[in-house]
């Protein structure tokens, strides 16, 4: 078994360089390269929990391989936590692949999983390679035992039963033609917890550059509420989280069709920021959330508590939007 390093920002790899990388491993072709991507992908996983890694290799439709790995949260209910095939989808939603054609994991996908992935167009033509002990001789240099979606959940409930055909789906383009409420009206007031340290240190004093950061996180916040999966209570929102150096990482709140395996927008933005090569959670020193004022599914109390969870020091605001 060939055994690939993926650094700690690899977690998308481009067309051609995937085609390189399974020509000189003499591989027929970036398919049969996924399952030799994955003991490397679980090295990357951040469970300190369960200490069980699990890793997830995907090909997207254009081509680009994709990484999926599990977070966990201590301090915080295990629901909290993200799978590595919640990741994945998430990691091609960022980067703006719109189908996922087949993936090689470490384990096979839970229940939890298995629902969530109902949430993409053609579901069940999903081709799943399972790498486990129990089957890695056996799959890893045989892409042909990969079994579809429909196969690891023969009757499903998803989209299909409420949704029309038209509406769009996880890693389909979404608008969600949100607008924030103007910024005097009192609804729109800017909520934080408490502590602008973080935030005066990244602007070093410098007034204007404190606003411009702000600025920034409200706009990239609504930029993925726009594009949030929320088509069965119709409450999108969306997360922006900014680092010490003034990177900005986005994350759209993702439901699924059984209300539980729904992804929230903090955990989809750290998604987002730990596929980036983001380091600790501590080097987060802002946040803002967008989503409408008294909505139905509210996000604003489960980010505050992620994000004490994981970066306590972290300036957290939330800004309101409505339909345009």
């Amino acid at each position: 078994m060939n055994q690939i390093h993926l650094s700690a920002n690899q977690f998308v790899i481009e067309a051609s360089v995937a085609e390189s990388i399974a020509e000189s491993l003499n591989l027929p072709s970036v398919l049969h390269l996924l399952p030799h991507l994955v003991q490397s992908a679980q090295a990357l996983a951040r469970p300190p929990i369960s200490n069980f890694n699990v890793g997830a290799v995907g090909l997207g439709s254009d081509g680009r391989v994709f990484v999926g790995v599990n977070l966990e949260f201590p301090g915080l209910p295990l629901h909290h936590s993200v799978h590595a095939e919640q990741f994945l989808l998430t990691n091609l939603a960022v980067h703006r692949c719109r189908r996922l054609l087949s993936f090689a994991v470490s384990s096979a996908p839970c229940g939890h999983c298995r629902q969530f992935l109902q949430e993409l167009r053609h579901s069940s033509s999903v081709q799943i390679l399972v790498i486990d002990e129990e089957n890695c001789a056996q799959n890893i240099d045989h892409v042909e035992n990969r079994k579809p979606l429909s196969i690891f959940l023969p009757n499903p409930f998803g989209p299909h039963d409420l949704l029309d055909h038209e509406c769009p789906l996880l890693l389909d383009q979404h608008d969600n033609r949100l607008d924030l409420l103007p910024p005097n009206d009192v609804n729109s007031v800017n909520l934080s917890n408490g502590n602008d340290e973080n935030f005066s240190k990244l602007a070093n004093g410098n007034c204007g550059k404190y606003e411009k950061s702000e600025d920034l996180l409200r706009e990239s916040a609504l930029e993925a509420a726009n594009n949030a999966h929320a088509p069965y209570s119709g409450c999108p929102s969306g997360v922006a989280l900014m680092d010490s150096e003034g990177n900005v990482y986005k994350g759209s709140y993702t439901e699924s069709a059984a209300y539980n395996p729904s992804l929230g927008p903090v955990q989809a933005a750290l998604v987002a920021y730990v596929a980036s090569g983001g380091g600790g959670y501590e080097s987060i020193v802002a946040a803002a959330l967008v989503e409408k004022e008294g909505a139905k599914v509210r996000q604003e109390d489960t980010a505050r508590l992620l994000l004490k969870a994981v970066s306590p020091k972290c300036d957290f605001r939330v800004f309101y939007c409505h339909s345009s």
